[in-house]
Parts: structure tokens; sequence; C-alpha cells
């Protein structure tokens, strides 16, 4: 089926149509402190753990509200079974004394002003308008729409990498399914269930992009929870059973698969038999079936859709799948571990433990690199400047679905830690890493499934924005790991075949380039989905320029 019949079909259906987007390529930066301000709270607090965080206090401001209003409301309730009982009392027996005037005087009354009053209370009216007065007060600090359809997203990028089970996660379980073997991946300490309308929303994201094969695992999910509570009414929920229905029975179609498309559309007619629209549906997917009855095979298997720029996702994701874990890396007496001076008087009474992580590329992992009350001053330094992440497309940096995090640009003016931090860099890699032979500290929060496809760190475009420093190409990188997380958010390297977990307070080191200057395309690199936790990284950027006599220069590609 083209886009155009798809189209057509769509309308005839009755459903809107799905909305698409495009990718960019990878690097970039972004503004530094002291140069702009931050984003507002409302803008992508999808993207970082810390806007995440930071909405609990719109949300406490919102429960103190609602438990205003129900004190509020449960006075005014008393009040009414009062009134109702005492109505009540009055009815009870064969005959109501109408014949006495005190009491024709008081139904008359009742029925004339009493009622009106209890029907329109104005009491009920104030309450009402307090929660609401209290809640348009902080809307403007509350998550947008786009963050519901961020955070939707990042549900379905980790049920990708990490193959969870959609079922599983419903019922907070984080379980990763290999054909008919299930095992939990992860355990947390408190299970967060997920209700039919949680999943009903992310079903419809999925809808809306288009993409049928995660709208139809979470809407048969949000379906089956659905059904399970029919009848019962939850007064938060948007969606319900002949919703979720309607939508999985069109994706079903989408995905080329008719005869689920019919029996959902039949379902969802048992709950509603007054929809044309649906009926209609019923009669085309019967034509569809009984035209289609002559040809023998079977239906289209739904399949998930393919990613254009993402050339090596199965590698990526398998790599991403180990969790850092590599039991074979031991067994490799190449690799080893030492104390570091790189023999230098700075590092002479206080060496630096080094792990030799692979070669070629040359890759290193320093232990402890820097402190925890260093790490949190940092952290602390880059929150008020975290800015939506960018990646470079050509001349141009903008946002994109496979760099999902915030970052900021840290000056070591900001604070003399900073300084003795470069120090600490230069002395452990020999290197000048003042500007503008380096970039200042980059400090990165990953969001809701936060990720960095894989990319390069170096320019692979003369166009590339990393030009205009006037200082070469990234030569090497230090990737300093200011957080732990409880699982995923290892650094996967593609084409060298491992990843390292997130070892809080370590720094992770490597060479961009070869010494003649050409990139080495086999630091090809990622940052895997974060499955659980909060991870905070801070990336050193060191340029050619400068390093002349430091790294010198060779005529051999393969050096």
């Amino acid at each position: 089926m083209g886009p155009r019949a798809a189209l057509v079909l769509l309308g005839l259906l009755g459903l809107p149509a799905p909305e698409t987007e495009a990718g960019a390529e990878a690097g970039g930066r972004g503004k530094e402190v002291g140069v702009g301000l931050g984003r507002g709270r409302g803008e992508d607090t999808f993207s970082a753990l810390q806007s995440v965080e930071r909405a609990l206090g719109p949300e406490r401001e919102l429960l103190r509200l609602l438990g205003s209003y129900m004190r509020g409301e449960e006075a005014r309730l008393q009040d009414l079974r009062r009134f109702y009982n005492k109505v009540l009392s009055l009815h009870k027996g064969s005959a109501t004394p109408v014949g006495n005037p005190l009491l024709a005087y008081t139904l008359i009354k009742r029925l004339q002003s009493d009622w009106k009053n209890v029907v329109y209370s104005l009491e009920a009216s104030e309450n009402i308008r307090a929660l609401k007065d209290g809640y348009m007060k902080v809307e403007q600090d509350l998550p947008a729409f786009e963050d519901l359809e961020g955070a939707a997203r990042a549900l379905m990028r980790l049920q990708d990498v990490y193959t969870l089970s959609v079922k599983g996660l419903a019922h907070g379980a984080f379980q990763r399914v290999t054909g008919s073997q299930v095992t939990d991946l992860y355990r947390p300490r408190q299970v967060f269930s997920l209700s039919a309308d949680d999943c009903f929303h992310v079903g419809k994201v999925a809808y809306d992009m288009g993409d049928y094969y995660h709208a139809i695992s979470w809407l048969e999910v949000a379906v089956s929870l659905f059904r399970g509570s029919y009848g019962e009414w939850n007064t938060e929920d948007e969606g319900s059973l002949e919703d979720a229905l309607d939508y999985l029975a069109f994706a079903y179609f989408q995905a080329g698969n008719v005869s689920n498309a019919l029996r959902l559309s039949r379902e969802f007619l048992h709950y509603n038999p007054n929809n044309k629209r649906v009926a209609r549906n019923i009669l085309k997917y019967e034509r569809l079936l009984a035209e289609k009855s002559s040809v023998t095979g079977p239906e289209a298997a739904i399949k998930r859709p393919n990613v254009p720029h993402l050339q090596t996702r199965d590698t990526y994701e398998g790599l991403c799948q180990t969790l850092g874990s590599q039991p074979t890396h031991y067994q490799i007496p190449s690799l080893y571990c030492a104390y570091e001076t790189n023999a230098s008087p700075y590092l002479l009474l206080q060496p630096v433990r080094k792990e030799v992580l692979h070669l070629e590329p040359y890759i290193v992992l320093y232990h402890d690199f820097v402190s925890d009350s260093e790490a949190q001053k940092i952290r602390g330094f880059a929150a008020p400047w975290l800015q939506r992440s960018v990646v470079a497309s050509g001349e141009k940096q903008q946002q994109v679905e496979y760099r999902i995090s915030k970052s900021a640009w840290l000056k070591d003016t900001v604070d003399p830690m900073l300084v003795s931090l470069d120090h600490r860099i230069a002395a452990l890699t020999g290197l000048n890493v003042q500007p503008p032979y380096a970039e200042h500290l980059q400090v990165v929060n990953y969001g809701i499934g936060g990720h960095y496809e894989p990319h390069f760190d170096h320019a692979t475009s003369p166009s590339s924005p990393l030009y205009r420093m006037n200082s070469g190409n990234r030569v090497a990188t230090f990737m300093i790991y200011l957080s732990s997380v409880e699982a995923g958010g290892s650094t996967a390297f593609i084409y060298a075949n491992f990843s390292v977990p997130v070892v809080k307070n370590a720094a992770l080191f490597w060479w961009n380039l070869h010494r003649s200057g050409e990139g080495d395309g086999d630091t090809l690199h990622a940052g895997c989905p974060v499955l659980v936790g909060d991870k905070w990284v801070a990336n050193k950027w060191i340029h050619e320029y400068g390093q002349e006599f430091r790294r010198p220069c060779s005529a051999k590609p393969e050096d």
C-alpha cells in the first residue's frame, strides 16, 4: 500500500493520519555558562532526569490543592447526608401527613428553594474553583504534551534495545524476552505498575507516529487491562476500552492484518452498537477478506520499523544488552591494570588507577578520577544551565530523537576546582587542555531512556561546526562518569565490539584520530539507553592544535 493510498484509507476509516520525523548526523555543542539563559521548565522535561525530578515540585502543590478540595467536599457531603436523612425521615411510613400546615409549608419550601440550593450549591462551585485556580497557577511549570510523547517514545526505545516484555513493563517488571524465554533484567526495589490508560497513551503516541509495530504491542496490553476492569471508572483516565479497541483495530489494519482488525472492530461494536463508522469499517474489512480468500498465504507479519540512519543497530543493541559485562576481557593478557603517574610530578604522590580496556583503538578507564564531592559540585554547577543537547547537521545544529539528554558548558572560571580538574586531565593524558586547544567541560544529564546512538566524537565533514574553534579536529575524548545508574547506560564501542558500564567517578579516555590526523573509524561509539537511574557525564574534548610536540604526527595511516 503506497503512502497516498494509506492516507485515503485513513480518511475513509475516520482516523487521523500519522506524523513523521526526520533525523540528522552526530557531533556538536551548545551554550556555555554565562552565555545564554536556560530553557523554561515546561520544555523538554523528558530529556533530562534533573528536569523530571524538578517536576515533582508542581505535583506536590497539586496534591496539596486536591487534599484541600477533598476536605471541603467531605464537609459538603457530610452536610448533604444530613439533608438527605432529614428529608428521607419525612417519607418513611405509608403516608406523609401533608395535612399538617407546617409539613406542607416545608415541603413546598424544599421543592421551591432548598433543592435548588443543594443542586446549585455555591460551596461546591467555590471548592472546584479554588482547585482550578490553583492548577492554573502551576500549569506553566508542568510538562508539555511533547514531554508525554517523549516519555512514551522512551519506553518504546527501552522495549526495543533491551527486548523488554511490554506486558512485564505494565506490571512493573523489567523482563527480557528471548524467543519463549523470559528473564528478569532488573528487579526494582519498589514495583510501579502501569494502568490501562497509561499503556493506551503509549500506544496512541506510536499510532500517531505511524509506528504500528509499537502501537499494537502497547494497545494489546491496554485492551487486556481495560477488559479486566470494564465497568469501573477512573476520574483521571482519558482512554477507555472502546478507544483502545478502535485504535488497535486500525493499527492491525495498517499493519496488514485485516482479520484481527475485523475481530477487534466486532468487539468494539458489542460495547458501542450504534457507532456507524466502525460498522462501515467492519463491512470494508469483510469485503477485503472475501477478496483475499482466493489468494493463499498468511497475512503480513508485523515487523519492527527500520531505522535508515542506524546501520549498526543489531550490534549496538547487542552490546547494550550486555550491560557492560565483559567476562572475556579478563582472559586477554595484553589488557592490564596499573597505577598511572604518566611521569608527572602532579600524580607522583597520588597516582590514578588505570585499567586498559582495549588496544586498537586504545581505550582506558581511570578509576576514582574524581571524588563524590567533586562530581556533586560539577552537577550542581551545570544544573541551572542545562539545555537540550544538539547534534551537527552540516553547518547547523539541531535536536534529534537519537540523542536524548540536556547539556551545559562550564568554563574553568566557574570554580577553582575545574582548574584543578583540567590540570589532572593534562597530567594523565600529557595533552594541552587549555582553550582553544580543548573545549570547555561539557556536562550532560540523560533523560528518560536517555541515549546517544552510534556516532563519532571527531568531525567527519569539513563543514562541521567543530572547526569554528580554529584548532583542528577532536584528537581525544576524556569522559567522566559523574553518577552511577542502576541499570543500562553503558558506553558501547560498536566496531571494537565491547561496552563499558557506568562506573561512578571513573573517567574513560580514547584517541579519536590516528597520528596521521585521519579519523579512527573504530571509535564509533554510543551511549546506551538508561534503563533505570540518573546518568550524568562530563566530556572534555581535546583538539589537534597545541598537541604537536605532545602527540607527534605520523605519516603511517595505521599509527
